[in-house]
């Protein structure tokens, strides 16, 4: 049998006592042999948390690492122009704000993106799930910060610049990182099996294969119904609360536990799953518990004088309902493996963009007008309030349905996970260095 050859590392040097695959029985030019040399010395790299963190912080500033780093500072600084006096006559002001706006919404699709991709591209099996959950919720992470600093900073008009300068740190600091280290799209030796094929199907080949992936659409689809409902959900919860009598700080206090306590169920279950496999259980017990969580919102949001039940609820619907977002989108990349992770947890995002935008629409359509009252705290200067109560028992229902749908339709093997266990059988057991 033939001695193998110890491959070099030209970043890190020689490789530790990593083993290579002796392969003699096949031809050596073979897909299978060739895919076995690049199996037989896998290294984790300490650079893989350096990237996470730039996600977060591109994440997070936000609410493909480096141009969407440039869009999110460049629409930041234009953004804050809007403040500058000598730039701004007339209208202008709102000319920067839009465009500064608009750019960054154009940075966003390419950082929402990013989670699973960097998950399966830098990180091993054991550590997939954590490093989804973190980069995925530093998004709604952001979010809170802004609600909790924007009062603070800009508690008077002439504080407004300073606030657009404060928020604008984040993003350059993102940019600056991921400008500087962040200088490889992959890791030179893979972290993990699958790491190796990773997103090795064309873009429109792949899908293809996801149009006929049932389990697939099936998730694509509750997820989305999902998300749309989380997006609607936070927009409007102060519109729906201060119609009975809810103060501003009441409806602050749900949305921001609501964000706090779903960072904590993310965590846990990103863990929990990082360690058992268990995505698909997980998911379908969190589904069912927020769709139960979101029933006893309808019908409790229509009540008045019961502000704890209130936080108690919305702090559950963040619990379970955000727990389900990192791990589906490793579930989504489970089921359609080998299609590229952007492509599949990509899709999944947008079905939850575009029913959010009609979730939204829809549940406006449903409130009524009503004059205003002294029991509202709705604003002072508005002459007419509505009852969200039809609203919120569809929004209920909605999420109700795609629960039931999930739990009884969606079935499927974890087929990275069999793939990479496949492979496992072939590989050297030292094979593995880590930094």
């Amino acid at each position: 049998m033939a001695e193998p050859d110890i491959v070099q590392d030209p970043e890190h040097g020689a490789p530790e006592d990593a083993l290579l695959l002796p392969v003699t029985e096949e031809h050596p030019n073979s897909d299978r042999c060739q895919t076995l040399r690049k199996l037989s010395h896998i290294r984790l790299y300490k650079k893989r948390w350096f990237i996470l963190i730039v996600v977060c912080l591109l994440n997070s500033s936000n609410a493909m690492i480096i141009i969407g780093s440039w869009l999110n500072m460049t629409g930041s600084i234009v953004r804050s122009a809007s403040e500058i006096n000598f730039l701004n006559s007339g209208r202008s002001n709102l000319i920067y704000l839009f465009v500064g706006q608009s750019i960054c919404a154009v940075a966003q699709p390419l950082v929402l993106f990013v989670p699973a991709k960097l998950a399966a591209v830098w990180f091993p099996e054991h550590q997939r799930a954590t490093a989804n959950m973190i980069a995925s919720m530093s998004n709604p992470f952001g979010i809170f910060l802004a609600n909790l600093l924007s009062p603070v900073i800009a508690s008077q008009e002439k504080y407004i610049p300073l606030l657009h300068g404060v928020y604008g740190i984040p993003a350059v600091i993102a940019c600056i990182l991921a400008t500087a280290g962040v200088n490889e799209k992959a890791p030179l030796t893979p972290p993990s099996i699958s790491a190796v094929n990773s997103a090795t199907e064309p873009f429109f080949t792949g899908l293809k294969q996801l149009m006929k992936n049932r389990a697939y659409i099936i998730l694509m689809i509750c997820f989305g119904s999902g998300l749309g409902i989380f997006t609607a959900f936070s927009a409007f919860l102060e519109q729906i609360l201060c119609f009975n009598g809810y103060s501003n700080f009441i409806a602050g206090l749900c949305g921001a536990l609501f964000i706090v306590f779903g960072a904590i169920g993310a965590l846990l279950c990103g863990l929990y799953v990082d360690r058992t496999k268990k995505f698909t259980e997980v998911v379908k017990i969190c589904f069912a518990l927020t769709s139960l969580t979101v029933i006893a919102f309808a019908v409790a949001s229509n009540l008045k004088n019961i502000a704890p039940l209130l936080v108690v609820i919305c702090s559950l619907i963040g619990f379970f309902g955000f727990a389900i977002y990192p791990i589906a989108m490793e579930l989504a990349v489970e089921c359609s493996y080998p299609v590229g992770e952007g492509s599949s947890t990509g899709l999944a995002f947008i079905s939850g963009q575009v029913q959010g935008l009609i979730f939204m629409v829809v549940f406006q359509s449903l409130t009524k007008p009503y004059a205003v009252s002294p029991l509202s705290s709705c604003g002072m200067n508005q002459t007419e309030i509505y009852d969200w109560s039809m609203a919120t028992l569809v929004m209920a229902g909605i999420c109700s349905i795609g629960a039931c749908i999930f739990i009884i339709f969606f079935h499927t093997d974890y087929k990275r996970l069999k793939a990479e266990a496949g492979t496992e059988e072939e590989r050297p057991e030292d094979a593995l260095v880590q930094e």
